[in-house]
């Protein structure tokens, strides 16, 4: 691995991004964030990786849109003077019963949560290096599914994983390695720790816990160090043992 090295951080200006984007650049990388709807934010995001020490770049660009995904890595690495690390974080949390789903809920979901890491991944492949990293974040609720509701989310993350794999299978010669953080109950806006059904939900771990948003920044912090250089087409669960 080389000196100034370079991460995009889709989502990147609050819960698991945010603290996903701060922990790269306190690891000593330069930092690009995307956002949509927040941009002091993001701008309080990009102030704090400053004061680190790091350059830092606010892209608004909606994972939703094609162009504006690949847009934001071609942008970070003209911009930031390449592309290292590659995390595709930006979410939504589309729970409705199954009777509720509409064809336009679908689509902006697999849009955001599949479509969009196929396409930064594909944009950022001409720009890493040998050593490259793309992580992306899934879920725990891709592989065991509690309850009902989640039909669409769980399936949009259980993509991941095959994605993730023929990623991996796609770069692997060229020394660049491709996984996913499976998050379980993350306390965040989209899932307070204090809200409701969060009783619940860290009753069904098995160490009685929530994670904070800075446990997946440190799994994604391995996967993109020298620790997870041989390490890809896997998943890394991140779940208290939820789904132990």
């Amino acid at each position: 691995m080389h000196a100034n090295r370079v991460a995009l951080v889709t989502g990147g200006s609050r819960g698991i991004g945010a603290a996903t984007a701060l922990r790269l650049a306190d690891d000593g990388m330069d930092v690009a964030i995307t956002y949509v709807s927040a941009p002091e934010k993001a701008d309080e995001i990009v102030e704090r990786i400053g004061k680190l020490g790091r350059r830092a770049l606010a892209i608004k660009a909606d994972s939703s849109d094609a162009s504006e995904t690949v847009a934001a890595v071609d942008r970070t690495a003209g911009e930031l003077g390449g592309l290292d690390v590659l995390v595709n974080n930006a979410g939504i949390f589309p729970a409705a019963p199954l009777a509720d789903l509409t064809v336009e809920v679908i689509d902006r979901t697999l849009a955001i949560h599949v479509r969009a890491v196929l396409l930064a991944s594909q944009a950022a492949a001409r720009h890493l290096p040998r050593g490259g990293r793309i992580i992306s974040i899934g879920s725990n609720l891709a592989t065991r599914v509690p309850g009902p509701g989640i039909t669409l989310y769980s399936a949009s993350k259980s993509a991941l994983i095959g994605l993730t794999q023929g990623l991996a299978r796609d770069l692997g010669a060229r020394g660049i390695t491709v996984n996913v953080v499976a998050p379980g109950s993350t306390d965040t806006d989209m899932n307070p720790a204090d809200g409701a059904g969060a009783e619940a939900q860290r009753q069904g771990t098995a160490l009685g816990r929530y994670n904070e948003p800075e446990d997946i920044a440190a799994a994604v912090a391995y996967l993109a160090g020298e620790g997870g250089r041989n390490i890809t087409g896997t998943t890394l669960l991140v779940d208290a043992g939820t789904n132990a």
